[in-house]
């Protein structure tokens, strides 16, 4: 008999996890608030309050692993959002038995000057930032104290198939860069940045959930060499076969004077430095003993220019 995975959050990442693993031949079982969206082949779907520990654990029993690919509707509600979520998560993986995986991204490391990679201090002190360093700090804490097994994957921006514009800075712009328009973008257009396909970070879900050797620990996803925002959107463009466009900053006042009046724009400021300084994700060490490469660039962008494949509608929330 397959091993039982059951996945929350089917947006772009919960969904590459589904098809990787249904791929190899398990029996995946694919959750969100609605339980609906487009048939998956091989993969269920059911609905379920990710805060219900209750019913998280019913749907988990049995199962091998337990993937949190959850995604808050918005930054303004993480304070709340977050905290039992992920309390909720923690008692459905000790109550069953399956591996808490997570999926996570880079916020917690804070602004640093190098690249960032696995063992690096969770020493971000904004307010985001301290919510998944605590989320993986209590997960690894429960897995140090023997009761439950947990292992989280941090990837960058997101590029690839049914990435959203809210998904991913590159994403944000694609349609109007395809259209021909000049695009803005947050921070520096100039500086160093990584991008890592949904589906690799789906790959690395899986390959870890798999692993025993991985878990207790951080790993990153399959990211490729860092490319500017403006070499990203001209890659997207060229793969489409569209001339490549002008690519601005925002004026810094925007998020200065809009965060003043629009509560979004305020989070935002928060993540600007991400923007305006190298922001360089090492993922040397997944490749290194998983065996586990980026998808191509080139494809990467072909992915991110054609959308979601026609088989699939677009991205649903998680």
């Amino acid at each position: 008999m397959p091993d039982l995975h059951v996945i929350v959050g089917a947006g772009p990442v919960g969904r590459a996890t589904a098809i990787q693993l249904a791929g190899e031949g398990h029996e995946v079982l694919l959750v969100s608030r609605s339980g609906s969206g487009p048939a998956v082949p091989g993969v269920r779907r059911e609905a379920v309050d990710a805060a219900d520990a209750d019913r998280l654990t019913e749907l988990t029993t049995g199962a091998t692993a337990l993937y949190n690919c959850v995604n808050p509707p918005s930054y303004t509600v993480w304070p709340t959002f977050w905290p039992p979520v992920a309390a909720a998560f923690l008692t459905a993986a000790q109550r069953t038995g399956a591996t808490l995986v997570t999926a996570s991204c880079l916020y917690a490391y804070g602004p640093v000057d190098e690249p960032m990679v696995e063992g690096m201090p969770d020493a971000a002190t904004t307010k985001k930032a301290r919510i998944r360093a605590r989320m993986w700090a209590e997960a690894r804490a429960a897995h140090e104290a023997g009761r439950i097994a947990a292992v989280e994957v941090r990837g960058s921006d997101y590029m690839g198939p049914w990435v959203a514009p809210a998904s991913g800075q590159v994403a944000r712009v694609t349609a109007a860069a395809l259209a021909g328009r000049t695009v803005r973008v947050m921070g520096r257009p100039d500086r160093p940045h990584s991008f890592t396909d949904v589906r690799d970070m789906g790959r690395a879900l899986a390959a870890v959930a798999q692993a025993p050797r991985t878990w207790g620990r951080v790993w990153h996803a399959p990211t490729n060499a860092p490319r500017t925002q403006a070499e990203a959107v001209a890659d997207v463009c060229r793969a489409a076969g569209r001339e490549p466009v002008a690519v601005k900053p925002f004026p810094r006042w925007v998020l200065g004077v809009g965060g003043a009046v629009v509560p979004v724009l305020r989070e935002l400021r928060e993540t600007e430095y991400q923007f305006t300084r190298p922001y360089v994700l090492d993922s040397s060490a997944i490749a290194r003993e998983l065996g586990l490469e980026p998808t191509p660039w080139a494809e990467v962008c072909r992915a991110s220019a054609l959308g979601q494949p026609s088989t699939l509608t677009p991205c649903e929330s998680d």
